[in-house]
């Protein structure tokens, strides 16, 4: 060592806890908040965070229940694009944090997780509150770390900032015994930036020859498709994918975690694919000569049955994570790198080749996607007796277009990534492992992350009831979140499979019985309580929630067995969506139909009555 590093050093260095050295290295990590439920293994980082808060530059968020916790810090960094944090304590107090860490990991979220564990001693003894939660999380983390030494705390931090935002993002766990925590030793912070990691070298750049194959294929399309996923917006490609789409005129769909990565408002955009995707975006997937993956990793209710996806298509896929590059679908240009960086390159290279671009290779082909949007729009139903979850979230876009929105997950997740239109961050919503009770703790903590922004949840009756305890958390803090519930009395999404795959027989899925008043709940917390039963007082009664200065809750109660269309069912192609309506094109004018098999008034360019499920 150097004598001027050691003088270093020892200008640097002071007498301290290892609490205090992680709270300390959060602090230069710019960590501004944390969220997280107080214990026994892990009080004397709380008691270092006390005196930390009294000193200014950090803020805990005290959460009614762990899991809440995780889903903050999640919302935290989708809204930020920052590294979320929560702590938890040893035993339950970790245990209860593991849904949200493998939602974290499903969706590429970067976030720092903090548990307390028992003495050093003590471990593997099966002491009070003990579990190996190192050993729980190992398939659900990027990485994950238990501090043996309150020497290694400062650089173990600053690893883990690294590594959990770096490269595909995802969740770092680090696991502090107790007596870590209270035991004094010399500290030397280490800065973010000083973390050197032979063995871990994330591909940025993308192969030059692939990159130059990618572009003969792109020049040589006809029915080209960008196809968006996630990776797009961690990597804030929103620009490169504009002027890409626009250069060479392709229509550009995106996945639900891909949703805002381009300008859903613009004339190429198809909108979401999969399961409930567009008619028009599924067709499009089926009949495109290119797909072009864009930080998408060709998941099961994107592709429907994998052998028919794309199947007419050579397929470029572009993403950070080799691993996902091949794992479900073999690409003919494999490009490894950066999602902005490869785009930036390639549009790069089309300035300095100078070759003009053919627009009418493609002008036929988005002819034909427009069709297809005119012939199979995704309708909004008006019915006389009961409003319709899909007016709702129309009605939510149209007052509070560029809102955060959060959602739970189930049929309203569905219609809100159908109907809402996002901006670059602004859609969080848990998508790969489907997470009911996300929604509330999720945009708790974007409002913390984004204060000065308007942020909503969409919840179901059922998902919300996951984790309603955070209502508590809303009011303690003043975190001005609105929640939306939209309350058909089942759990929708279950009821709809059941309906359509199970021979109608609904078992543990109706939520009926039991179900609170949400409006007297949200005043037991002392948030404001709203309850909508008509269309006639929607839209005054959005606007007097969005207008109040504090969390809402407002319960909209709507038609009951409406069903998510359009609808690939599992192990179909995309093609074969189910609940599509008559084309337009064909219908002479759209009147209403009543359903043979229960009675429905439906709208007569329906195939299928979204009441009972019968062809009309």
């Amino acid at each position: 060592m150097t004598s001027s590093v050691q003088a270093q050093q020892k200008v640097s260095m002071q007498r301290a806890t290892g609490a205090f050295a992680l709270i300390d290295s959060l602090k230069r990590h710019g960590v501004r908040y944390v969220f997280g439920y107080p214990g026994g293994a892990i009080l004397p980082i709380y008691d270092e965070l006390y005196r930390a808060e009294a000193a200014g530059g950090i803020n805990h968020i005290l959460v009614r229940h762990e899991q809440g916790a995780a889903h903050a810090a999640d919302g935290y960094a989708r809204a930020t694009g920052e590294v979320g944090v929560c702590f938890g304590t040893s035993g339950p107090g970790a245990t209860n944090l593991v849904t949200g860490i493998a939602t974290a990991a499903m969706d590429s979220v970067p976030m720092v997780v903090i548990t307390g564990q028992v003495n050093r001693a003590a471990i593997g003894s099966d002491a009070f509150q003990e579990t190996d939660i190192f050993g729980i999380t190992l398939p659900i983390v990027k990485h994950s770390y238990v501090v043996r030494d309150p020497n290694h705390m400062a650089r173990i931090v600053a690893e883990a900032f690294y590594i959990a935002q770096s490269g595909r993002p995802g969740p770092v766990l680090i696991d502090v015994p107790k007596d870590v925590g209270l035991e004094e030793f010399d500290y030397v912070p280490v800065e973010p930036g000083d973390v050197r990691l032979p063995g871990y070298r994330p591909t940025t750049k993308g192969n030059p020859r692939q990159i130059t194959h990618a572009l003969r294929l792109l020049r040589a399309a006809k029915r080209p498709l960008l196809y968006v996923g996630g990776g797009a917006i961690t990597a804030g490609a929103h620009d490169e994918i504009q002027q890409l789409a626009e250069y060479f005129n392709i229509p550009v769909t995106t996945t639900l975690m891909g949703k805002g990565a381009f300008d859903e408002h613009h004339r190429l955009a198809v909108g979401m694919l999969g399961m409930h995707g567009t008619a028009y975006a599924n067709f499009a997937v089926s009949e495109c000569d290119l797909l072009i993956a864009v930080g998408a990793r060709f998941d099961d209710r994107v592709t429907g049955k994998l052998d028919e996806f794309a199947s007419r298509a050579k397929v470029i896929h572009i993403d950070i994570d080799p691993a996902e590059v091949g794992k479900n679908r073999v690409p003919e240009v494999p490009i490894v790198g950066d999602v902005r960086q490869v785009l930036q390159t390639l549009l790069q290279r089309l300035q300095e080749d100078g070759h003009a671009v053919d627009h009418d290779r493609t002008a036929a082909w988005c002819d034909r996607i427009e069709r297809w949007r005119q012939d199979y729009p995704l309708v909004v139903p008006t019915y006389t007796d009961m409003l319709a979850p899909q007016e709702v979230i129309v009605e939510l876009g149209r007052q509070a277009p560029h809102a955060f929105y959060t959602t739970d997950v189930g049929q309203h997740q569905m219609w809100s990534a159908q109907f809402l239109k996002n901006g670059p961050r602004r859609w969080i919503s848990s998508a790969g492992l489907g997470t009911m009770g996300f929604g509330m703790p999720a945009a708790m903590g974007a409002k913390v992350g984004r204060p000065d922004d308007e942020v909503i949840c969409i919840s179901g009756d059922a998902s919300f009831q996951m984790n309603l305890q955070e209502l508590g958390t809303l009011a303690q803090y003043g975190i001005h979140v609105k929640t939306v519930i939209i309350n058909n009395g089942w759990q929708g999404m279950v009821r709809q499979w059941q309906q359509a795959f199970y021979g109608e027989r609904y078992s543990s899925s109706n939520m009926e019985a039991g179900m609170p008043d949400f409006e007297l709940l949200a005043q037991a917390y002392g948030v404001k309580g709203i309850l909508v039963k008509s269309r006639d007082e929607l839209r005054r009664r959005v606007a007097e929630m969005l207008a109040y200065d504090g969390p809402v809750l407002m319960d909209v109660r709507v038609r009951r067995d409406e069903n998510c269309y359009p609808m690939v069912a599992p192990g179909k192609a995309n093609s074969q969506m189910i609940g599509l309506p008559k084309p337009v094109s064909q219908a002479q004018e759209i009147g209403v139909v009543a359903c043979g098999a229960c009675g429905t008034q439906n709208p007569s360019n329906h195939t299928f009555c979204p009441n009972c499920g019968a062809k009309l």
